[in-house]
């Protein structure tokens, strides 16, 4: 894992950005070249809009989820989003060249090689999606035998194909072994144990680190080796993108990096949030009109929904959006959680929740500084009170702005009980933690995936 801007990415997938961008970069210059008709000036046009054409194909393919783990992928929906991906990156990329001023039959070839790259990249997508032959793997040492450390080996295995776990070593006066007997390395001591493994990475997973439980003369060996050593809060945290509730603790949370909550980011934040608000606005409007037409065609009752929800710093504030219930939803008084399969909702309001239409008048909230593009979702002040008591560290993500769309959002499905509220809450603290503008955007691009796969939708 490589952390840029404070959010984890696996090097492999940087790999494959590069791939991509020089891929097709290289295919157009190699056209110009065979064309040999060709000026400085169009060799500087093809470059650039080679890389024009490589960065759309990148968004194109974040929103489509191919720079995602795929292992628990069909290759059925590989292909069907590749399939869409092409819909949009083809033509695109045909448009982009298709501009370039003509100087011969080189430059005329231009949009065919760019065309042909970007379908190129498009199926080497598709294989390296679910290809493991060659691929080199990471090799981790657990350092504990109990319960935390065989949670960490069930978390490498099942969410990062790029790790091999290649055992665990007892911690000194471990009571409880919950890993199984084959699993274990015997050695001397860990050193020895980790550089004969030829390990890259020690994750300690030891939960009670006193009375000499903890081989810290070990690990200190073992990194100045060149062996990354990391504790279990970070391991999660870089693995699967959120803070687990029960491996963190008020230390870590407080001594570690992260929460930058400064004036710099507030103000680029909110910058991000204005721009992106009116383009959006922009680009959604003929859809909200449509869909303000249908609520007011299927069911008596206004076209918007106003509802009070808790938001910066616990101060309420009445989040607005279009009208997905029966008019008569709650009329006991009694607040509840939107399930699944809820019976108070619209024939109308089933599409545009699914389609997530219904967050587009959110927009309002945002130019009028109450919420963010991107943060943790505003709940309502019933369920806070009670979520607060309930899970620790609920109120921290009262640190920030809400927003229309969050990391929890792209990471997990709807939820409508305390246990979903408290998984979600692990997502939102990473945020808070780590949020950047570079974070921000891939949430955004990953939103778009979610939108068009109906990912969570209820």
């Amino acid at each position: 894992m490589v952390r840029i801007f404070n959010h984890y990415i696996h090097r492999r997938l940087i790999f494959q950005v590069l791939f991509d961008y020089g891929l097709i970069v290289s295919a157009v210059l190699a056209a110009v070249a065979l064309g040999r008709q060709h000026s400085d000036f169009l060799l500087s046009m093809t470059a650039t809009h080679g890389f024009s054409v490589a960065t759309c194909t990148f968004v194109i393919n974040i929103a489509s989820g191919f720079y995602q783990q795929a292992h628990n992928r069909s290759f059925t929906e590989t292909l069907a989003r590749a399939g869409l991906a092409a819909l949009f990156a083809l033509p695109l990329a045909y448009a982009i060249f298709s501009v370039l001023p003509e100087q011969g039959a080189g430059s005329r070839i231009l949009p065919v090689a760019a065309v042909l790259a970007v379908a190129a990249v498009l199926v080497h997508r598709v294989y390296a999606a679910h290809a493991s032959v060659g691929r080199a793997r990471s090799r981790i040492l657990v350092l504990g035998s109990g319960p935390a450390a065989k949670l960490v080996g069930e978390t490498l295995n099942s969410s990062d194909p790029s790790a091999e776990v290649v055992g665990f070593f007892p911690a000194p006066h471990e009571q409880q072994v919950a890993v199984l007997a084959s699993q274990i390395l015997s050695g001397q001591s860990l050193a020895e144990t980790a550089l004969r493994a030829g390990v890259s990475e020690i994750v300690v997973a030891v939960t009670e680190r006193r009375g000499g439980n903890m081989p810290l003369r070990d690990l200190l060996d073992c990194k100045i080796q060149g062996i990354r050593v990391s504790d279990i809060s970070t391991h999660f945290e870089k693995t699967l993108g959120k803070l687990r509730l029960d491996y963190v603790n008020a230390g870590w949370l407080i001594f570690g990096d992260g929460f930058d909550q400064g004036f710099f980011r507030t103000a680029v934040k909110r910058l991000f949030d204005i721009v992106s608000a009116s383009v959006l606005l922009v680009v959604s409007a003929p859809v909200m009109l449509v869909t303000m037409l249908l609520i007011k065609l299927e069911s008596p009752g206004p076209v918007f929904y106003r509802q009070q929800r808790v938001g910066l710093n616990g101060q309420n504030f009445n989040v607005v959006k279009f009208r997905s219930m029966r008019n008569d939803a709650e009329k006991d008084g009694k607040p509840r959680w939107a399930t699944a399969a809820d019976d108070r909702v619209t024939a109308v309001g089933r599409v545009i929740r699914k389609l997530r239409i219904d967050e587009l008048p959110q927009l309002i909230n945002v130019f009028k500084g109450e919420m963010s593009i991107v943060g943790p979702r505003p709940e309502r002040p019933f369920f806070v009170e009670r979520l607060t008591q309930e899970i620790p560290y609920y109120a921290v993500r009262h640190s920030i702005k809400p927003g229309v769309t969050g990391w929890a959002q792209v990471r997990y499905h709807y939820g409508a009980t305390v246990e979903d509220s408290q998984e979600k809450l692990q997502y939102d603290l990473y945020y808070v933690k780590n949020h950047t503008l570079f974070l921000d955007l891939l949430i955004l691009f990953e939103t778009v995936a979610v939108v068009l796969t109906g990912k969570g939708a209820r």
